[in-house]
């Protein structure tokens, strides 16, 4: 084995790594905010009030409206699975409109002292944003 091959192998090695280490978080925000989306389009308001209790000072219309963007942001994460040259920038806005939502999310419920679901947010914004910073270079 020389000098030069080794470098080129290692740093396809970290590529293919990360690759797949973005492809299971991009997975894992897809599987949450689908099936969150589902809930909020789906359920009842009286079962969504009892799991997550903000959506009993909030419009219905807005609960299910939300519940569409979650679901819409979910299927940008997954977008690059079509087609890279077109879903990349899908996911890349995707990331972004979710950051967005996720932090204003861990705002409201911070100031609201409900700190389950803001840490939920904490959470969701530490698999978000490394997929974010990753596929922006990629």
């Amino acid at each position: 084995m020389t000098t030069t091959t080794l470098p080129a192998t290692q740093a396809r090695s970290r590529a293919a790594y990360r690759n797949i280490a973005l492809w299971t978080l991009q997975g894992w925000i897809a599987m949450f905010f689908i099936a969150a989306g589902y809930a909020k389009l789906t359920e009842p308001m009286t079962n969504l009030i009892n799991l997550m209790g903000w959506p009993a000072v909030a419009p219905e219309n807005m609960v299910r409206g939300l519940g569409m963007v979650e679901v819409v942001l979910a299927l940008g994460v997954l977008s690059p699975l079509i087609s890279w040259r077109v879903g990349r920038p899908l996911l890349l806005t995707a990331t972004a409109g979710l950051i967005v939502m996720e932090t204003a999310m861990l705002a409201i419920h911070a100031v609201n002292h409900d700190i389950a679901l803001a840490a939920v947010n904490a959470v969701l914004l530490a698999f978000t944003v490394p997929v974010l910073l990753g596929r922006r270079r990629a």
